[in-house]
């Protein structure tokens, strides 16, 4: 199935702090929440420029952790785009925005 969530974050390369998150459900744009449309997501990954493939620097919250976390404001949204407040739709948005998370630093533009 594919996932009907589709996830970008604008900057890409040494500027990513400088981005913002443009999210599609079906093609439709979502409305974040101020505090969540320009900053990192907090989804799980391996966030070095230098060595993406060390897991010791693996951090952020796997699928499960975050959805708890992040239940109040996503479901919000959920519910002012008219999307089914289903399990299925949240993993489908956390897996989407985990292609793209980004951390502070994870570019090295600021070095």
């Amino acid at each position: 199935m594919e996932n009907p969530f589709h996830a970008n974050w604008t900057s890409k390369g040494n500027t990513l702090c400088l981005g913002h998150w443009e999210i599609e459900y079906e093609g439709l744009p979502l409305v974040l929440p101020g505090t969540r449309a320009e900053k990192d997501m907090g989804t799980k990954g391996i966030y070095n420029f230098m060595d993406p493939d060390d897991e010791l620097f693996l951090e952020g919250l796997d699928e499960d952790e975050w959805i708890v976390e992040n239940m109040e404001w996503l479901s919000d949204v959920f519910i002012q785009s008219n999307i089914p407040l289903e399990e299925e739709n949240f993993r489908a948005f956390y897996r989407a925005v985990n292609k793209e998370d980004w951390r502070c630093g994870s570019c090295g533009g600021c070095i």
